[in-house]
């Protein structure tokens, strides 16, 4: 029997670049940042003052203030991106196939916002300060529950952790569950939403968060020799995957073909990548075989490009192991320039962004990139996307802990 081909059919994405998938990408295709000044709370508090935030999205107008005491803002992010993708998929659920639609969608924080808030009950009120229902909101598994709750889908339903690689962990469990007949449709990706005082003092002081902060949105540099650290930021991305003679049967749109996915463990170092980036170019290798195709069948690599320098520097080395010669000749970037990092939920929103970019034929810009790093030698599309046609694109995203994942998608025919 012939694997089962997995295919893309929605995509829900709220971002600090916008909150819908259009919106977001015309920003990403414009080289427009979403990176400002934090707004969610005092920025007195704290030594490091941007960050990418989702804005002008009215959370109590979606769910009510009743509902909002119940959810923590991740779970709340995740729901409207959900909502976004299942409607760009035409997904009905009914008793027919209710059991069919499974949810995979991570966290690298879960909900930190509510436990920081319990905590805080608690010590000004001891246990009566303590909500009832902070243990679901809390949870990491609470984002995947919600979805499934809401949306009524009863198939295979469960949370991945994999720190800043975990929505690429996701979509490559997902497309699993899928081929081996647990479901036909799953809803896969990420949501992070941790800009608060103590996630980004504990970055600032793990010395890998930006100092620079003059101008907002020149904060986040991938692959520039001036780089000094990744800009936190929140978000959701979820995307639809579909066995494909499920979508054929019931006539839906396909966006692009899930094809391959890699992953490895640098066993290394709970924050810092392996430097030689061995483990990452195997993720990649493994990605390319699952997708049987050939290095310069690559049209575009979305790369993991945080702008720490560690992690560049070691991406870019991966990635000439992986690739050999052709990997100075592919266009590489980085849309963390302008997104900064999501975290969790950051390889699905790249893997939206690679599916727009394989559908316009259209690169995105690396912006910010002005002074070249002589140990970051790849084409990293500096400032300006071009325009080039496309076929398969390599999705980078690696994680503390030594999480190494690549997801390939390709041109559906």
């Amino acid at each position: 029997m012939a694997e089962k081909r997995v295919v893309i059919t929605g995509m829900g994405l709220v971002s600090p670049v916008g909150n819908n998938v259009e919106e977001s990408w015309a920003n990403i295709r414009a080289g427009k940042s979403g990176i400002n000044w934090i707004s969610l709370f005092d920025a007195d508090l704290v030594e490091n003052r941007v960050a990418g935030e989702v804005k002008d999205l009215d959370l109590e107008d979606i769910f009510g203030r009743r509902e909002m005491r119940r959810m923590d803002r991740a779970q709340m992010l995740a729901l409207v991106a959900a909502d976004e993708a299942l409607n760009d998929a035409g997904i009905e659920i009914s008793d027919a196939n209710k059991y069919d639609v499974g949810v995979v969608v991570g966290s690298g924080i879960g909900g930190i916002v509510t436990v920081v808030q319990a905590l805080q009950g608690f010590q000004a009120r001891g246990h009566r300060g303590v909500s009832p229902v902070i243990v679901p909101a809390l949870l990491h598994d609470g984002i995947s529950s919600r979805v499934s709750m809401h949306f009524g889908l009863k198939g295979p339903n469960y949370n991945i952790t994999a720190a800043c690689a975990t929505s690429n962990n996701s979509l490559g469990d997902a497309a699993d569950l899928i081929r081996m007949g647990r479901a036909k449709v799953m809803v896969a990706g990420g949501s992070e939403a941790c800009i608060m005082p103590m996630v980004i003092s504990g970055f600032n002081n793990m010395k890998v968060l930006t100092n620079t902060e003059d101008v907002p949105e020149k904060a986040s540099r991938p692959f520039d020799a001036n780089r000094d650290g990744f800009v936190a930021a929140e978000g959701a991305a979820l995307l639809i995957l579909e066995d494909l003679d499920h979508a054929l049967a019931r006539g839906a749109g396909i966006y692009a073909e899930l094809t391959g996915y890699g992953h490895t463990s640098d066993a290394f170092h709970v924050t810092a990548p392996n430097p030689d980036g061995v483990d990452a170019a195997e993720a990649m290798r493994r990605a390319l075989k699952e997708a049987g195709i050939a290095i310069k069948e690559i049209s575009y690599i979305n790369a993991h490009g945080t702008a720490t320098q560690l992690n560049d520097k070691s991406e870019t080395l991966a990635i000439k192991q992986a690739l050999g010669e052709e990997a100075y000749k592919i266009p590489i970037s980085s849309t963390k320039s302008m997104t900064g990092h999501i975290l969790g939920a950051t390889a699905a929103a790249e893997a939206i962004f690679s599916v727009k970019a394989l559908l316009d034929n259209f690169i995105p810009p690396t912006i910010n990139l002005e002074t070249p790093d002589p140990e970051c030698d790849l084409n990293y599309t500096p400032n300006v996307g071009v325009a080039t046609p496309m076929q398969h694109v390599l999705s980078n995203s690696f994680g503390f802990g030594g999480h190494n994942t690549a997801v390939v998608i390709s041109r559906y025919e």
